[in-house]
């Protein structure tokens, strides 16, 4: 029983100071330059900002394979903020081990940025750390998985690499050099 009691007491303790602690502080309106991935944006006057408590399938980077909906992500936050006047909400942790800044994201009309991405099912809820905005995150999240949207049910499109080519009857034989030049070989039908 008294184990219950103090359970309670710290869960009230540090719901009460993470979600009625301090009021959200909400940058000027600030204008988003550039999306970097599904969950990454650059702001003027602050720099690269990585939407709080949100994790975006990773867009493949060199060698790598872009995960399932991870263009999806990125173009869905293309099309929510890229050119748009922005507030940035701050939390208790400001930046992560890549020194971006962490915040919440919302634009101008009231939307909030980041859960949408999740309500689309475009990225989860990655928090670590008790947040502001962690329940309302976690609705998103829910309501995403039981509409099935996005990750939580439907098939994740296949997108052709751009890379690959069709095999034709005839190979490029390549010759080595400042001028070099293509020669077309036939090749034999089996």
């Amino acid at each position: 029983m008294q184990f219950l009691l103090v359970l309670v007491v710290w869960t009230l303790a540090t719901t009460s100071t993470s979600t009625f602690g301090a009021s959200p502080q909400r940058s000027d309106p600030v204008l988003v330059r550039s999306v970097i991935d599904g969950d990454t944006i650059d702001v003027a006057t602050v720099g690269r900002v990585r939407l709080l408590g949100i994790d975006a399938p990773e867009l493949g980077r060199g060698n790598d394979t872009a995960a399932p909906f991870a263009y999806e992500a990125r173009e869905k936050l293309i099309s929510l903020v890229l050119h748009r006047w922005v507030r940035l909400e701050a939390d208790a942790q400001r930046l992560d081990v890549y020194n971006r800044h962490l915040a919440y994201v919302m634009r101008e009309d009231g939307v909030f940025v980041n859960a949408e991405l999740v309500r689309e099912g475009l990225a989860r809820v990655s928090a670590r750390l008790p947040l502001a905005r962690l329940a309302e995150l976690k609705r998103a999240e829910a309501e995403a998985q039981s509409f099935r949207h996005g990750m939580w049910g439907q098939t994740p499109p296949v997108h052709a690499p751009s890379y690959t080519r069709r095999k034709s009857k005839t190979e490029s034989v390549g010759v080595r050099g400042r001028h070099s030049r293509r020669i077309r070989v036939a090749t034999k039908n089996p």
